[in-house]
């Protein structure tokens, strides 16, 4: 939405709703600074909205006309903020006069940045609700993700150093390219085995990509380290309680998973009862959700710049899955496992897709939390920090 500005009757609409992180109001443009903070607050959109956020000025807080004449040299003064050299990179604003039920307003629309964090003066501001303060370190590193996820992912980028051998080419030949082109397309195909990698953006400019030597890789880990899954089964519910089993998932991704669908499986706890002939089995966790739950946090998990694991933490009463990274592009706490979909290792999403583990984007937490309800389970706890994600699924009462 960056170049679709509000219409007047959704200025109108807008003016009429309280101040949020979203719709600003200013009596006056008394206070330029002030001003200029909410801009870059706007340009930042660090909810991940995409949509324009909107300075209406000449109204009160609560919303009232403060009869403010709107001058030419006002709105000239207000376009000019945008390129004086105090908010850079230079934000995309929109400055117009209106009359919104009855009352006379400059309106300032800023579209979301293509490449934040925007700075005023040096410093981060981003609008949290109806309050505009400087960013923590933790969201300036998610604004500064949100960059790169505009330029090209990590898990695309080629990988310093390594080369063709450090792929393992057979796997990648006998069981990748079959599920990942058509068969008619293969037995047609007359390009060199290097040629059909660069296709499939595993090699870039014939070196490896990140996402490649993660999904491909003789030794995967040697070139991302955390690229591996911890799992930890307790003997009770506490993180010191004894440990009954613990395991390190390393290898290939498609290996990871498949050896993190046994422990899985050997984990669930069925109790079975008998009635009328009848055999009823009820297990502690239904595997999909398990399954749909570790196999997102392998998806959408950050490898770039960390030697953290996926961690999955069986306890007694619980499993907890942890997964490196915070919240990424689109997808939000109020948006997450409502079908709103952002990737921010779209050539991972993609191989897991070829390679079966996932079915359809962007439906993984909704079939969890089906398969939960259906097992009698309660809803599942999802806690959103900077820097990770986690999940607390507790066991079938």
């Amino acid at each position: 939405m960056h170049n679709e500005w509000y219409t007047h009757e959704e200025l109108e609409r807008l003016l009429k709703e309280p101040e949020s992180d979203l719709v600003e109001r200013k009596a006056s443009a008394s206070d330029r600074s002030s001003i200029r903070q909410t801009i870059c607050a706007f340009a930042n959109d660090l909810p991940g909205h995409g949509k324009p956020g909107v300075i209406f000025i000449g109204v009160t807080d609560e919303g009232k006309c403060a009869n403010l004449q709107i001058s030419d040299e006002l709105l000239q003064n207000l376009s000019q903020m945008r390129s004086d050299g105090n908010i850079l990179p230079q934000p995309t604003v929109l400055v117009q006069r209106h009359t919104l039920g009855g009352c006379n307003v400059a309106v300032v629309m800023v579209a979301p940045a293509d490449f934040p964090p925007v700075r005023y003066k040096g410093r981060v501001f981003v609008r949290v609700g109806p309050t505009v303060r400087l960013a923590s370190p933790e969201e300036e590193r998610r604004l500064a993700e949100r960059r790169r996820a505009r330029q090209v992912p990590f898990d695309m980028q080629p990988a310093p150093m390594a080369t063709l051998a450090d792929l393992d080419l057979d796997y990648v030949q006998q069981q990748y390219l079959p599920r990942a082109v058509a068969q008619e397309i293969l037995q047609m195909n007359t390009r060199s085995l290097e040629e059909q990698l660069q296709s499939l953006r595993l090699l870039l400019h014939g070196t490896p990509t990140w996402g490649a030597l993660i999904a491909f890789g003789r030794d995967p880990q040697a070139w991302v380290p955390g690229s591996y899954v911890q799992f930890l089964r307790l003997d009770g519910p506490e993180i010191t309680d004894p440990i009954r089993d613990q395991k390190t998932l390393t290898g290939r991704l498609e290996d990871i998973l498949r050896r993190l669908d046994e422990l899985l499986e050997i984990n669930i706890s069925v109790r079975t009862r008998i009635g009328t002939g009848v055999e009823e089995r009820f297990p502690d966790y239904p595997i999909v959700a398990l399954q749909q739950f570790t196999r997102n946090a392998l998806m959408h998990r950050t490898y770039e710049g960390t030697n953290s694991p996926v961690r999955v933490h069986w306890f007694s009463d619980r499993v907890e899955i942890h997964s490196p990274g915070g919240l990424f592009g689109q997808v939000n706490e109020e948006n997450f496992g409502k079908g709103q979909t952002d990737y921010r290792n779209p050539l991972l999403a993609e191989i897991l897709r070829n390679l079966g583990f996932a079915q359809r984007f962007g439906i993984g937490i909704p079939l969890a939390l089906r398969e939960l309800e259906k097992n009698g389970n309660p809803e599942p706890e999802f806690l959103f920090q900077p820097t990770q994600v986690s999940v607390i699924v507790r066991a079938r009462p």
